[in-house]
């Protein structure tokens, strides 16, 4: 009698990583991006506000950088969203990266050249628009481009870019200072240059003609909603990253004139301290990037460091909301950035885990990155009031990181919401 042998179970062919050269180009692109958009808005445009207005920098720098971020806000998903839908022959990527990048520039240039705080906002406007054009693509790019495998650690990378750049862009400032139009200029041609490298190297191809329906104001209004019924995960993940953004961007904006106001520093040499400080928070966000993605990939779970993140990120702020030196401020910068390092280096691997519709993936993601850019607006919104809360010179800065430590610990805890992920 012939004995049947039973028949090996089935395999999934596993997906090839991705290639090495392709994870360095979009680092880079990564770090000149936010090297543009973010030296200015850590550094270098509460310098330009403080020389032109300086009775009233505070409101005047809410005001330049909140009507940057409404425009970040509604232009980060509607590039997105046409990106997916480009069916140019150079690719539906690659013409949303460097033309985004350009106007950045331009719109720079406007900013380090004009004269008032009008001009300033229109310039910064003008910025934001191109800048996030090429950033709601580079996001995009992790799912099309990063198999799961290795999205953990890439994540990990890109996010260590954001503070790389912030470090970079410091030190630059401080290099550049008595010089306007070099401030604003370097950083961005850096910008210009990477994302050049990584349009090279991308493999892109144009989206499928009459795979979606026609843009019209229907489908602009939809570019910004995710329905919480049917996608709940990424909605919670939204709701989440807004509200540890928040508690984020409270120290990003403001740590300049926190300088300035408490430890005595002055708009000439504020850079040096803000370079200072990031150096160190910027250590503490390598390891805690580094750590944090790879244990990520390792266990398989993204909810539990997201978790401790926030409540890290939590702990700094309310330490820096007391700090009486700038000693103890620059131990709270450390631990911002262990915090900032792990959040960042989950976070996104996270979204990327209970995203919408892959094939829609630029759009959805430029949906995640409004929790990103709308505490850009919000944050110099609220300050203004809350910085008056007794205080005759609006320097109420305790209060305001306060307000930060409440929403980024309450964002951290919403993560458990998201059931989609481990």
């Amino acid at each position: 009698m012939t004995t049947v042998q039973p028949r090996p179970p089935a395999t999934t062919p596993s997906v090839p990583d991705a290639p090495a050269k392709l994870i360095v180009a979009m680092a880079l692109a990564q770090l000149g991006a936010y090297l543009t958009i973010l030296t200015p808005v850590i550094v270098t445009m509460s310098i330009r506000v403080a020389q032109i207005a300086p009775d009233d920098k505070a409101a005047a720098l809410g005001t330049v950088l909140s009507v940057g971020a409404v425009l970040a806000l509604i232009g980060n998903p509607f590039f997105g969203a046409m990106s997916d839908r480009t069916t140019s022959r150079f690719g539906r990527r690659r013409p949303w990266l460097i033309g985004g990048m350009v106007v950045g520039f331009a719109g720079l240039m406007v900013v380090a050249l004009g004269g008032s705080i009008a001009v300033l906002t229109a310039g910064w406007a003008l910025a934001q628009l191109g800048v996030n054009a090429t950033l709601s693509t580079l996001t995009a790019l992790l799912p099309d481009q990063i198999p799961v495998q290795q999205r953990g650690r890439v994540s990990g990378i890109l996010g260590l870019m954001t503070s790389v750049a912030i470090l970079a862009g410091s030190a630059l400032a401080a290099a550049l200072a008595g010089n306007a139009v070099l401030m604003f200029a370097v950083p961005s041609a850096i910008g210009v240059a990477t994302v050049a490298l990584l349009v090279v190297v991308l493999k892109d191809r144009p989206a499928e003609k009459g795979h979606f329906a026609p843009y019209r104001f229907r489908e602009f209004l939809h570019t910004f909603y995710v329905s919480p019924r049917r996608h709940p995960d990424f909605v919670w993940n939204i709701v989440s990253r807004f509200l540890i953004w928040m508690g984020l961007a409270s120290v990003t904006t403001y740590q300049a004139y926190l300088l300035i106001d408490r430890f005595g520093y002055t708009t000439d040499n504020v850079a040096n301290g803000i370079l200072l400080s990031t150096l160190i928070s910027t250590g503490g966000l390598v390891v805690g990037s580094a750590v944090g993605g790879t244990l990520s990939d390792r266990t398989g779970r993204r909810k539990p460091f997201v978790l401790g993140a926030g409540l890290v990120v939590t702990a700094a702020l309310v330490v820096i909301a007391f700090a009486g030196s700038f000693g103890v401020f620059l131990a709270a910068s450390l631990l911002f950035g262990l915090g900032q390092g792990v959040y960042l280096a989950v976070d996104l691997a996270l979204a990327t885990d209970v995203l919408p519709d892959p094939d829609d993936a630029a759009k959805d993601m430029g949906v995640l990155n409004i929790a990103n850019a709308l505490p850009q607006s919000l944050v110099p919104i609220l300050a203004a009031p809350i910085l008056a809360v007794g205080s005759s010179d609006n320097s109420n800065y305790s209060l305001l990181f306060l307000c930060g430590a409440v929403v980024a610990i309450a964002g951290s805890l919403l993560v458990r919401m998201v059931r989609g992920a481990r």
